[in-house]
């Protein structure tokens, strides 16, 4: 039975690594007795796929992973997130647990968007009216950026893959929202999105301490062909 688990991320966690979360909820999904299968072979391995990975620093509260459990099953989902909660440590908690259909797509092959709440650290606001600019920015017809990869550099429009931008208050402070393209074809981050904002308004670059990012939620896509319906990753499962 395919099981997707939606959990935040937060606090000093968000200085752990992706490669370290994998281990950690190992440990964890063990610990809380869920029986998640394993493959075969001579090293078995629990059976999970994450969605996109976090970059280090940021928090979540919208991530996921998607485990296969062997049936019967001895829980479930109420219990299965209880369980779980019960041997999580601070700054990870589980949000939802749902059953997939057979035929769902994993977690990292449907992710399609990403919604990101970005806020500037006190000291580090930007010195141009960034508020009223932000949206004469999304309405330019493109945004050429230069987007640096593992093994060069390339030249891209990044407006097609921003699909929401504007400012909203955050905890009594405007706050930058986006909604942006996060599939594996894609994926941009917002800091690229910012940095491309710094160039336009011509100021100086984005420091890097500059930024507060929280992931909200991520997506799949549900629509078809140039238009798009996207919806959270955990409506794609049901409650069992």
């Amino acid at each position: 039975m395919k099981i997707r688990i939606k959990f935040r991320k937060y606090g000093s966690m968000k200085f752990i690594g992706h490669l370290d979360i994998m281990r950690y909820f190992q440990k964890a999904i063990r610990r809380a007795e869920i029986s998640i299968a394993y493959s075969e072979g001579f090293s078995p391995h629990q059976i999970m796929s994450f969605a996109a990975p976090l970059g280090v620093g940021l928090m979540s509260n919208g991530e996921y992973l998607d485990i296969v459990c062997r049936e019967p099953l001895t829980m479930n989902g109420t219990q299965m997130k209880e369980a779980m909660n019960q041997v999580m440590v601070e700054g990870v908690e589980i949000v939802s647990v749902r059953a997939l259909p057979e035929d769902a797509g994993n977690a990292m092959a449907s992710v399609a968007a990403a919604r990101y709440t970005v806020c500037f650290r006190e000291g580090y606001e930007p010195d141009f009216d960034w508020k009223s600019q932000l949206e004469k920015f999304y309405q330019k017809l493109t945004i050429p950026v230069i987007k640096q990869t593992k093994k060069s550099t390339k030249e891209l429009d990044l407006k097609p893959s921003i699909y929401e931008l504007f400012v909203r208050e955050e905890n009594g402070q405007a706050a930058i929202e986006m909604l942006v393209d996060a599939s594996s074809a894609g994926n941009i981050k917002p800091g690229l999105v910012l940095e491309a904002f710094y160039k336009e308004n011509g100021a100086d670059g984005l420091e890097e301490a500059a930024l507060l990012i929280t992931r909200e939620d991520t997506y799949g896509d549900r629509g078809t062909g140039e238009t798009h319906e996207f919806v959270p990753l955990e409506d794609f499962g049901e409650e069992f």
